[in-house]
């Protein structure tokens, strides 16, 4: 009998390597086929910031949970119903599940499909309240609705030669453009992103593809705000006694940008003297203040509704202090929820293999092992400028 092995969270600051069960083309509740399904092989499956909040403790999931929402793969079976994606076929999996079918998929909201998560719409592997999907931090996952979710690679040599970059297809790179998109970043923009983890790296490089004029990243870690620089990024300590807006007015000659985007979320540290404490709404009000009237502000960032060890009883059960009258008064639009991946993917997938971003090395991708990933949990957990690629079978040469 095949055999797999996962990467599981067992506990606050803790993550170990598991033989975990062999998927099959089942539903989870274990009792009907998917026959819309698909099995893979995992060729490449990413660490992300979300699942660092997980395993800090910092969400209600549970140990056990089997990680891992960024996951590209080779199909090795195919559900009777599959009709497109073919055995052998080299796929990017959308960290989205969708069905393809309900009002919200119809739309192109793939981020919050109605019919894949009992719970709440939207549903995601390996993710706290996100449907119950096994993960894909493994040797081998399980995919739903294999023809409206998988994009192909239109090549697998190529493919394989560019896979540094092409993983970060089910999730980051979209996601980041997603940011600097709803930001309303274009040609001539000057914008500001909050945080230099590989989600801000990934939005930092999508503005310069939109043609950006000049893109200014902050973040408090001296490794991250070098790799920002390393693709020509401007930067902004959040550390130092100068404010945000004192800081940008050093760079342009004005305190404000045109658009601004958060990728830090709900872990949010104090500007300045309180960079050392936790202060969620911090990185939203400072947007606020820094993005011009009439500015858009693009919140890839991750907020969530249950976070026992937040700093206090609000902030427990998602409840922020955002100075939303400033915002209101500025007529600020705000855009938040998952990326809706497949809106992006396929052109972002192009540009790849065409030359014209490489996104892996502006996020500085490390590929590990899967014995490795404890250690890269543990490495990011302490603001390594790295995006850690997990190789379960040691695919990528």
């Amino acid at each position: 009998m095949a055999t797999n092995r996962g990467v599981a969270y067992v506990g606050p600051g803790k993550v170990e390597i598991q033989t975990i069960a062999f998927p099959k083309l089942e539903l989870k509740d274990q009792k009907r086929k998917c026959q819309h399904g698909v099995i893979l092989k995992v060729i490449c499956t990413n660490i992300c910031g979300s699942d660092q909040h997980m395993v800090r403790g910092r969400t209600t999931a549970q140990p056990g949970l089997i990680l891992g929402h960024e996951i590209t793969g080779e199909v090795i079976e195919c559900g009777r119903d599959v009709e497109f994606i073919k055995k052998g076929d080299l796929v990017s999996v959308p960290f989205n599940i969708a069905c393809g079918r309900c009002a919200n998929c119809k739309e192109g909201k793939t981020g919050i499909c109605l019919a894949v998560n009992p719970a709440r719409p939207g549903a995601a592997y390996g993710y706290v309240d996100m449907g119950g999907w096994v993960g894909g931090q493994a040797e081998y996952v399980m995919v739903p609705y294999a023809d409206f979710n998988l994009l192909k690679f239109p090549d697998r040599d190529q493919a394989m030669s560019k896979i540094k970059d092409l993983t970060l297809l089910s999730d980051i790179f979209p996601t980041g453009y997603h940011g600097a998109v709803t930001a309303g970043v274009g040609p001539g923009s000057t914008v500001y992103i909050a945080g230099a983890g590989p989600v801000g790296l990934a939005c930092a490089a999508s503005c310069h593809l939109l043609g950006a004029a000049v893109v200014i990243v902050g973040d408090l870690i001296p490794a991250r705000l070098k790799q920002a620089r390393s693709f020509g990024c401007e930067t902004v300590d959040v550390s130092k006694k100068a404010t945000v807006s004192e800081q940008i007015e050093q760079i342009l000659g004005v305190p404000e940008v045109d658009c601004v985007v958060d990728c830090v979320g709900f872990e949010a540290r104090g500007h300045g003297r309180d960079s050392a404490v936790e202060a969620p709404a911090t990185v939203l009000n400072s947007l606020m203040t820094v993005v011009k009237a009439g500015g858009n502000i693009g919140i890839p960032g991750l907020y969530v509704t249950g976070d026992p060890g937040a700093v206090d009883a609000a902030a427990k059960v998602g409840s922020l202090s955002i100075r939303i009258g400033l915002g209101w008064a500025k007529s600020c639009c705000f855009t938040t929820g998952q990326c809706p991946v497949m809106r992006y993917h396929r052109k972002l997938m192009t540009a790849i293999l065409y030359d014209k971003i490489k996104i892996a090395k502006a996020v500085n991708v490390q590929m590990i092992s899967l014995d490795q990933a404890p250690k890269g949990y543990v490495d990011f957990d302490q603001g390594a400028a790295k995006k850690f690629v997990i190789d379960p079978h040691q695919s990528v040469a």
